[in-house]
């Protein structure tokens, strides 16, 4: 029996396409709704935040979406993320069963977020976007989208939850060394903003705030700023898949 701890892919077995769950749900995905009329929007009304490439891959049907070189080239930076089996943790359990994770904190943010940051990035530089705007919690989304800008030339304004901005400035730090413009949210830099802080001057901020903050500093922009977001839509389960994609092949390694 192999003791092998680490399952490694080459560059060269860097999955090509994502999956896309679309194509195999029993159920068809539920519409997005507009917040005012509940019924379901455009593709119109999302293009005020996002372009349409990534639009398009929440409605699409396709089984694998390509991933664009231009992202792939990106992904080298650290992708294929290693497979490792726990044997020590498997042991202290005193369990039969094989334990394994895949590390995606070997990325240059840290965490799994540049996956879907990257070609959030991409697609917004293609169609010509010139500056993001977007929230974070801890830091880890806006440190992984500001990580991505600077590879396509975007701006990003990031409206990070104040109690955050002031217990985690090294997180804050990062994202400007990419070049962010960080905001200890709520500011006085949105109409949403301004109203918490008329309520609460002290307020130490959430992620619901931010994210209105953010959102609204797109949607408000006439077209000028588009809005990057780290979870909730399709897209994002998309570009994840690439983890997925890759760990089959580090299972068939591990003889699993």
């Amino acid at each position: 029996m192999s003791d092998q701890t680490r399952f490694i892919l080459n560059e060269s077995d860097l999955p090509k396409s994502w999956y896309n769950i679309n194509a195999d749900s029993p159920v068809p995905p539920t519409p997005v709704l507009h917040p005012g009329t509940m019924e379901p929007v455009t593709p119109d009304f999302l293009s005020v935040l996002f372009p349409m490439d990534l639009i398009l891959q929440v409605i699409s049907t396709e089984r694998y979406i390509d991933i664009p070189e231009e992202v792939r080239e990106i992904y080298k930076l650290y992708r294929p993320t290693p497979l490792l089996r726990a044997r020590r943790l498997e042991k202290a359990l005193d369990t039969p069963a094989h334990i394994y994770y895949k590390n995606e904190s070997v990325s240059p943010a840290g965490s799994h977020k540049p996956n879907t940051a990257i070609p959030q990035a991409f697609y917004n530089m293609k169609a010509g976007t010139k500056t993001l705007t977007t929230e974070t919690g801890a830091g880890q989304w806006g440190s992984a989208l500001s990580m991505a800008c600077s590879f396509f030339d975007l701006d990003l304004e990031v409206y990070m939850v104040k109690v955050s901005y002031n217990q985690k400035p090294y997180r804050r730090i990062f994202m400007e060394t990419y070049g962010a413009q960080v905001f200890a949210s709520p500011t006085d830099r949105t109409n949403y903003g301004r109203s918490v802080l008329a309520e609460d001057p002290d307020s130490p901020g959430s992620l619901g705030i931010a994210i209105s903050e953010a959102v609204e500093a797109a949607a408000t922009s006439n077209g000028a700023k588009k809005y990057g977001i780290g979870s909730v839509f399709d897209f994002v389960l998309l570009h994840q898949t690439g983890v997925g994609e890759a760990e089959l092949r580090q299972m068939d390694m591990a003889n699993e």
